[in-house]
Order: C-alpha cells, then structure tokens, then sequence
C-alpha cells in the first residue's frame, strides 16, 4: 500500500506497553499472577489502572552487548505532571536496572558511543527553546548528560561516527538558510509579518495534525569537542530541489540517516517527488553522500519505500527494507542488501516470504539476519542467512509478541535483546535465547500492576468467508467471565487497513477495557488485512467496504454459531478510523446491531479523498480520480444509503485530526440528525487521530461504556 496508507495501521494507537516474559527461564504470566496476588481475588482493569501502568520502551543495547538503555514512561492524569526517564539494564541480568536520567521531559533517538561509554540522545532541558543533543558518560563518574548542540531548528536521530568524535544528526531548515544564523533571521522574518496567511503552491498541505511549512529536513555533523555544527546536505543541488524531502513516519519526516562503516560516508532515504502527491506515489531513494560535503548519489537505483538502512559489522554489506510502489495499493516491506562499498543492484535476502518484516538485526558476524513479523495476532522471530535464502521461524511466543529487537556489533557473544509485550503483558525489556527458543525478561515495571488484573489472552479462530478467504479472528472475554452466561458482543473493527489484530496492550481501544462492563470483545482481520500475505491485503482494491463489512457480519454469525455465552440479540459494532469508516459502512448495510460507535470515520469517499492529507493511495483504491466514473466512489459511500439508516450511533473525532478530517463526521451527523436517528456527537479540540489527552482518553470511555450500556444492558436494547 502506499507509505500513507501503510501509516494509517494506528501504530500510535496501540501506545503497546510490552510484557511478563513467560518462558521456560521465567514463571508464566499466570503463575506470575497467582504469586503475586497470593490469592486475592483479581480485579476487572479501569482507565486509571490502564492509563497510570508504567510504559517500557523499546531497547538499545551497547556494542559491546553489556547494557541496554530503555525509556520508562511514569503517566500522570495531572497536565504536565508525567515523567519519562532513561533507565540501564545489563543483559546478563546480574544487577537490578537503575535510572541514569532525572528529567521531566522524554529523551529519544539513544545511540551508543563505539566504545560502549556514552550514550547520545535527543532532549528539551530547562532553558533549551527546542530540541538539542545530549551526551551522557555512563561511566563511573561520569556525571550529568551535557549538550552538545546549540541549534535553533530542533535537533534529532543523533549518530555516532564510528570513530567517536562525531555527532551526525538531523533538523529542519528553511530553504536557502546554508547557516543556523540564516535560519534564526528566516523565522524572525516570519514572525515579525504584519499579515497571517499560509500559502502554497503544491500538495499537499496538510499532515496528520499540523499544516505543513517550508521547512525540510537535512543533516549536519558536530565534532563531540566543537561549538557549532555543519550543515552538509542543505547546499547540494539534491536538497535544492523543490521536491526534495524525507520519508513520512507516523509522527513525523525522516532522513533515517547512518554513518558509513569507515566514517567517511553518509546514507540517507530522501525523495525529490514530494510535489507528485497529487497524481502519483512519492518515489524515495537509499543516497550516499561524502561526509564533509559533497553532491549525494543514489546507492541503488530502484525507486520505491526504503526504511532502516543498516551496514554489517564487517561493513562489506548493507541492509535495508523496500517496498515497490506500483498500481498496486500494497506491497510488503522485504528485507534486501547491496554490496559495500560498491553499491548497485540490491538483492532480496528474504525469498519465498509472504510476511512483512517489521524490525530486522543482523548478526555480529554477519552471517544471519533476524527479524520480526506479524503474523495472526502475533509478532514472531525469524531468521535468515544474511547471504539470502528462504526465511524459517526461530521463536513464536504462546501469546503477544516481540515490538523491537536490538543485536549488538562488538559482543562476545551471540545475543539478542528486545521487547515483548502482549494484550495482557505490559511491555518488558527481554533477552531472547535461542537455544531454547524463549525469552527472559530483563526488566519487571509492570509485572506486579498486571498480575492483580482479571484478565486472559484473546482466543483465535478462523473461518472460511463465502469468498473462500480465511478470515482470522480474535474474541476477549469479559472479567469474572462465566460460560453458563449470556453476554452481549461488542465487535471492535481495526483501522488501516493495512493493519491488523494485535495481541498487544494499547490505549485508544483497549479490548480489556472496553469488555471490562461485561461485554464480550470480536475483532475480525477482514480483507485487506495485513500479516495474511501480499494478495490477502492488495484484494481489497476497488472493494474498500462492502467485501470487508460482508466478513465482519459473516464473522458475528460464526462466532455466534461456537460460542454459546454470546447473546445475538445483543450486539455494537464499534471501530476508529478506517475501523469508522466500516462503521459507518454497517450503518449503512445492517440493522442487526442496537447501537454503532464510530471514531475518525469517513462517511463520504469523495469527501475524503478531497479533505485528507492524502489522496492519490485512494485513487488507487477506488479505481481513479472521483470524476473518472468508477461506480466505487458512489455505491461505496455509506452516506449514499443514508435514507435507510436507523441504528443509534456515537460520533467522535479530534477537530485536529487532517488524516480523517471533521467534514466527514459533521456530514455523519447531519445525516443522522436529518433521518432521526437517535446520535450523540464527540467533537475533541485538542485531539488528533488519536485522543492522547489522560482526561480525554478517560472521558471518552466514559461515553463509549454509557453508549453501549443504554443500548445494550439498561435501555432500548435491553
């Protein structure tokens, strides 16, 4: 799928904490519980219990393979009172992790110096007016982090050079600033304008939250012992361009920049398409470029999606991840590798693969490449010889996943460091082993919050649609839960689509919270769904709604037909972006439910494509440009059938949010309050895509849990 549509999986969404390492070498999550709880009853999860669980992030680990550095999230509900620090944990597990920074606001982008010693990081300190660098000696004595630099544009994805005596990083610049000087009289210019207006001449406008500016990316390299620092890419004719840009992520544009093995190189992922938005994918390239300055290169020459560059410890090769872009909505993200120093045609390392890699390391002797996939509600551990071949799985958690994975260059020993985490498992620090196939966790944050929780793993099931598609699915079941009773069914529907059904921990929809009133939770991968191979998720071109609602309601009728405690008279659907948008689809097409609940969902395709932040992923979708005459934009549209809707609905969406735009929901609203349909309508100020605000996120359960009790336990739907 396009990049676009690719970052519409809601990876912020899940805001995924990780896990309790249930392995052989540590107590199961269940054993973990009845120890700790020691034999209390467990209770149902609330947003407080949700929201105030410490949050693990993903792990670095050192060269050397001693240590790995992780950040720890502490939520608060209180506006500004939460506090995020850098934690250190040896990977042999011999000491307790400490905290190594005592700050309010969050570090990012940790890299490890070569020699194992010091740790470079992105970070707002008191009296920092934006983001700078900062290095901090993890050596005894080695005191309090330091920042290295003074740049007025925001600094960010520091990197090493391998000798250590330089920092590469990235910021934003305005165009024709060669200097930080310029740059600072460019926004004085802007502020000091006596008018307010935003201007452009090109697509696109607009991303995910923000209105775009003339700001661009571009790197710049500062000695560890200098002052000031040298902006190397913004001279060259490359970033010149008028297309020029980075690659978009979910929050934000990257160069995903890295040093050459030898220092005398830099890597980078760039586009100069960034105005071809309109009428066509934004091509990027894998450029070289000589560090101290010079005309950049393409390393290969395929266009298409390239993401984490990465040489081997040899430095002969280098890796990286790459999507064709063609007339195809999605294409999965293969693992492939080019000669170094070399360059030219790359070869693809991970052959026979129906599976998208997700996080990929590559041995300290370069021989095997690890690598994690989704696959069916989990997050697998493969493994390929570097040299390429048909990848084999190396280990499959019994439940939930891994979400990083980190190898280090310079380790003695073979060793693989990464985070786990699971629906009912918190995000841990773990140490995977190989020869056993399982995990140890490093880190405990969350182990005790966890275990006092009446909770249990999704159950999986599959059944064949009446287009001969195996549609997996996934059920939660409430706390208390008792088999002899009749609970209603809330069927959640993720967004994407390139997305899927995680068993993993998130915020926005929590499928324990949502179950925790007694409800039991159906999540259905319909078509178009990712982790089910390339075709599974290209078959929903020209067919964005009717085909996957058509499986949502054919996975009610199976999951009615196995499991007798589901009342069928009793039923919600419920999902958030493309999952509102297929809410708003079976508002459209069904009666059988007694209330929807629709967050970011678009009701209209034209609207949409007109409004979002993106368009051409949807003409590609919907059979070409709305004027073109495909049927699709009309027959597809749930606001066509509005004349026949009739199921109680609840509107959400963030007036902030550019990827869902407020149109679509306030044309929902109009349509509903026009036909009489009993509705409620949620307009968030302050949100996005996503509601991050604590007493947002804690009022918007409110009313989802009230919106589903009058209609499904106490009132018309009773």
């Amino acid at each position: 799928m396009t990049r676009q549509l690719r970052l519409c999986v809601i990876a912020l969404a899940a805001f995924c904490f990780g896990s309790l390492a249930a392995t052989a070498a540590a107590p199961s999550a269940s054993a973990v519980s009845a120890s700790a709880v020691s034999g209390a009853a467990r209770k149902a999860i609330t947003h407080e219990t949700l929201w105030m669980m410490k949050r693990v992030g993903a792990p670095t680990v050192s060269p050397d393979g001693k240590w790995a550095v992780y950040s720890v999230l502490e939520p608060s509900y209180e506006p500004d009172k939460a506090v995020s620090d850098l934690w250190l944990a040896a990977t042999d597990g011999s000491t307790a992790p400490r905290r190594i920074t005592h700050t309010k606001e969050a570090e990012d982008d940790v890299d490890w110096s070569p020699d194992s010693t010091r740790i470079a990081f992105a970070t707002k300190r008191e009296g920092d007016e934006v983001t700078q660098i900062y290095i901090l000696d993890l050596s005894p004595g080695g005191g309090e982090a330091r920042r290295l630099t003074s740049v007025s544009t925001d600094a960010s994805r520091p990197k090493w050079r391998p000798d250590g005596r330089a920092i590469l990083f990235q910021s934003r610049v305005y165009p024709n600033a060669p200097d930080d000087e310029a740059n600072k009289k460019a926004a004085a210019d802007h502020k000091a304008r006596k008018y307010n207006v935003r201007a452009y001449d090109h697509f696109p406008v607009r991303y995910w939250n923000e209105w775009l500016d003339e700001r661009q990316p571009t790197l710049l390299v500062q000695s560890i012992d200098s002052d000031s620092a040298k902006d190397v890419l913004s001279p060259t004719a490359l970033a010149q361009e008028s297309g020029f840009y980075g690659a978009e992520t979910d929050t934000s544009v990257t160069l995903d920049p890295l040093w050459s093995p030898d220092g005398r190189e830099i890597v980078f992922v760039a586009t100069i398409e960034r105005w071809n938005a309109a009428f066509d994918h934004v091509h990027q390239h894998l450029y070289r470029m000589p560090a101290e300055g010079g005309e950049p290169k393409p390393v290969t020459p395929a266009a298409g999606e390239y993401e984490e560059p990465r040489f081997s410890a040899d430095g002969k090769s280098l890796f990286f991840r790459y999507a064709l872009q063609d007339e195809e909505i999605y294409h999965l993200s293969r693992l492939h590798c080019v000669a170094w120093p070399a360059g030219g045609a790359a070869s693809l390392v991970t052959r026979d693969f129906d599976g998208e890699i997700t996080h990929y390391a590559v041995t300290a002797d370069g021989r095997l490449v690890y690598f994690l996939v989704e696959e069916a509600g989990k997050e697998n551990l493969y493994q390929v010889n570097a040299s390429g071949g048909k990848p084999g799985l190396a280990v499959e958690p019994a439940t939930g996943g891994y979400t990083s994975l980190s190898i280090p260059q310079r380790s003695s020993r073979p060793l693989l460091i990464a985070a786990y985490g699971s629906s009912v498992s918190p995000q841990e620090v773990v140490r995977i082993d190989m020869r056993s196939r399982s995990h140890v966790s490093l880190t405990h944050v969350d182990t005790a919050a966890a275990a006092e929780i009446d909770w249990q793993p999704p159950e999986h099931f599959y059944f064949t649609s009446s287009k001969g598609r195996r549609i997996h699915n996934m059920i939660v079941r409430p706390p208390a839960f008792d088999a002899a009773r009749k609970y209603p069914l809330l069927v959640l529907i993720h967004g994407g689509p390139a997305s899927s059904n995680l068993d993993q921990l998130g915020l926005r929809w929590n499928y324990h919270l949502l179950a925790a009133p007694g409800y039991v939770v159906l999540m259905t991968d319909y078509t178009g769904s990712t982790s089910f191979g390339e075709k599974f998720a290209q078959a929903i071109k020209l067919d964005p709604l009717r085909t996957p609602g058509e499986e949502i309601d054919q996975a009610v009728d199976e999951a009615l037909k196995r499991y007798s405690f589901i009342d069928g008279s009793r039923m919600c659907a419920a999902g958030a972006s493309y999952g509102g948008h297929l809410a708003n689809w079976i508002e459209a097409t069904s009666t059988r439910y007694k209330c929807i609940v629709s967050h970011a969902g678009e009701v209209d395709l034209t609207t949409q494509w007109g409004e979002s932040d993106f368009i051409y992923g949807r003409e590609l979708a919907n059979g070409g440009a709305p004027w073109a005459g495909n049927p699709i934009w009309r027959e597809q549209s749930p606001i066509t059938y509005a004349a026949n809707w009739k199921t109680p609905m609840l509107l959400s969406i963030g007036e902030r949010d550019y990827r869902v735009p407020l149109g679509n929901t306030l044309q929902n609203w109009a349509a509903l309050q026009r036909m009489h349909v009993p509705s409620r309508l949620l307009v968030w100020p302050d949100a996005w895509h996503w509601i991050l605000k604590p007493e947002d996120s804690r009022h918007f359960y409110e009313e989802v849990h009230r919106w589903l009790a009058h209609y499904l336990k106490d009132g018309e739907g009773g």
